[in-house]
C-alpha cells in the first residue's frame, strides 16, 4: 500500500495577488516636501548624465566668466576627477555659497528678464547637481579681493568654508563622481569612453570660441594646447589639420534678427 501526499497550498501575497505590484495604499497618500538635498540628487539625473555633463557645464561657466584661459585636468573618465581652472571674474566669499544653490545664478539681467539673455546658460542649476552627487571644492578670488575662498562640498553638503591662497579667477574640483547614487554609475561605461564623450565636449565648446586659450590634460599627459586666436579657421586647423581647414566653405548670413557664422567642408 502506498502513500500519497497532500499538496500543500499558500495563500498569494498582496503584492502577488495584485499581479507583481505592490497592493494600493488603504488610504490616501501623504504628499510631503522633498528635502532639498534629495531634490537636487533627483535634479541631477536630468542635468548630469555623465562626466562629459559636467565639464560642458563648468567649461560654459569659465567662458560665461569672461576666461581667457581655462585649463582642464581629468581622471578615470571624468569620474575620478575633474578640474577646471580660469581666469574669469571669479567670486566673492558671499557669492559662494550661492553658487552652489539651486536657481541661483549671475547671468540673468535684474529684471529676470529670459529676452534679453546673452550667456550659455542662466537657470542657475548645474553646480548644485554636480555638488549634490561628488565631492566638490571650489575656490575662488574676484578681482580687488585681498584672498580668495575655498568651499568643500560632499553630496550637497557643504563642509568647510573659508579663506584661501589663489589668484583670480576660479577653479573646480570635482572628485568621486556619483558616489552617492550607485546606479548612476553603473551606467557609466569604460573610463576610455568616458574619455571619448569628455574631448567631444571640449572639442565643441573650444571650436565655438578660438579666442580664449585652453588646455587639457588627462591625468599627467597633455593632449591638447588650443593658443587663442582671433581665425576660427585656425582653430578648426589645431583639431582636424590643414587639409580640412583649407578646403573650408565659408557661410555667413546677417539679417536685423539672426546673424549666421560658419564653416562647410
Amino acid at each position: 500500500m502506498s502513500a500519497t501526499s497532500t499538496p500543500t497550498t499558500t495563500e498569494p501575497t498582496a503584492t502577488e495577488a495584485n499581479g507583481g505590484s505592490p497592493p494600493p495604499p488603504a488610504g490616501p497618500r501623504i504628499i510631503r516636501q522633498l528635502p532639498p538635498q534629495l531634490v537636487n540628487q533627483i535634479a541631477a539625473g536630468e542635468v548630469i548624465e555623465r562626466p562629459a555633463s559636467v565639464v560642458k557645464e563648468l567649461l560654459e561657466n569659465s567662458i560665461d566668466a569672461g576666461s581667457s584661459r581655462v585649463e582642464l585636468t581629468i581622471a578615470g573618465g571624468g569620474v575620478e576627477l575633474i578640474r577646471i581652472s580660469d581666469d574669469g571674474c571669479g567670486m566673492t566669499a558671499e557669492q559662494l555659497p550661492l553658487a552652489v544653490t539651486s536657481h541661483a545664478t549671475s547671468k540673468l539681467p535684474e529684471d529676470d528678464s529670459l529676452f534679453h539673455v546673452g550667456t550659455l546658460g542662466f537657470r542657475g542649476e548645474a553646480l548644485a547637481s554636480i555638488a549634490s552627487v561628488s565631492q566638490m571644492t571650489i575656490r575662488s578670488r574676484a578681482e580687488g579681493a585681498q584672498s580668495g575662498s575655498q568651499l568643500d562640498i560632499r553630496g550637497g553638503v557643504i563642509e568647510s568654508p573659508g579663506p584661501c591662497g589663489c589668484p583670480v579667477g576660479t577653479t573646480i574640483e570635482v572628485r568621486n563622481l556619483f558616489f552617492n547614487t550607485p546606479v548612476r554609475r553603473k551606467f557609466l561605461k569604460t573610463p576610455q569612453t568616458e574619455r571619448g564623450h569628455i574631448v567631444e565636449a571640449f572639442t565643441r565648446l573650444a571650436l565655438a570660441n578660438p579666442k580664449v586659450h585652453f588646455v587639457l590634460r588627462n591625468g599627467d599627459k597633455e593632449m591638447f594646447d588650443l593658443l587663442p586666436t582671433p581665425r576660427w579657421a585656425d582653430r578648426i586647423e589645431a583639431f582636424f589639420g590643414a587639409e580640412i581647414a583649407e578646403s573650408l566653405i565659408t557661410i555667413e548670413s546677417d539679417d536685423a534678427q539672426v546673424k549666421i557664422f560658419g564653416y562647410a567642408c
